[in-house]
């Protein structure tokens, strides 16, 4: 059994995705859930789910290597970003070299980098008039959305379209896929599709 460790910013809407994907599995389960935002609403998923979640201590996430002994001691074989907003240290890269991905609501690289989350990502795309958008599902590097694309799924843009209905679209792309390939990543499956 493989054990996965989602770090989440917010409402955790693909944490619960992925939660759910791997309830009855005898691949892998969710084992921890670690969170920067004291409010947000992940913790009550884990609370509901009896998922063991951590407050990240910006500190110590930054400096030292607490929560790389921490997701080593916990026995995480993939940890995975689900609206997690800050950078991942490089010790911890190191540590889960090629086992820490990331989606991005876009098609990098465009529209990545610091600052381009959530609504911001969905506003650039409108405003730049591209006909489609979609998700990025990718490996965690040093630097920001720039790691090495797992997957990308598309969605069409139509006249008409605002951010709020352009991130109902990649959501569902979100929700469809993720759970999809972090299961593909721990079983060694080929990830094209």
């Amino acid at each position: 059994m493989k054990n996965i460790a989602i770090f989440a910013s917010g409402a955790g809407s693909n944490a619960q995705k992925i939660i759910d994907h791997f309830s009855d599995s005898t691949i892998a389960r969710v084992t921890l859930i670690l969170c920067n935002k004291p409010d947000a609403g992940i913790f009550r998923i884990a609370e509901k789910e009896n998922i063991p979640a951590i407050l990240i201590e910006k500190d110590p996430f930054f400096r030292g290597d607490d929560y790389v002994q921490l997701l080593q001691r916990e026995q995480i074989d993939l940890v995975v970003l689900a609206g997690f907003l800050w950078k991942v240290p490089a010790n911890l890269v190191q540590a889960f070299a090629n086992r820490i991905i990331n989606i991005h609501p876009a098609l990098l690289p465009k529209y990545g980098g610091k600052g381009m989350y959530g609504h911001f990502v969905h506003e650039a795309v409108i405003n730049a008039g591209d006909a489609e958008s979609g998700i990025t599902i990718h490996y965690v590097n040093e630097k920001y959305d720039d790691g090495a694309t797992i997957l990308q799924e598309r969605c069409s843009i139509v006249p008409g379209d605002t951010p709020e209905t352009l991130a109902k679209k990649v959501q569902v792309l979100e929700h469809t896929w993720y759970p999809v390939i972090v299961e593909r990543l721990l079983t060694n499956e080929a990830v094209s599709h």
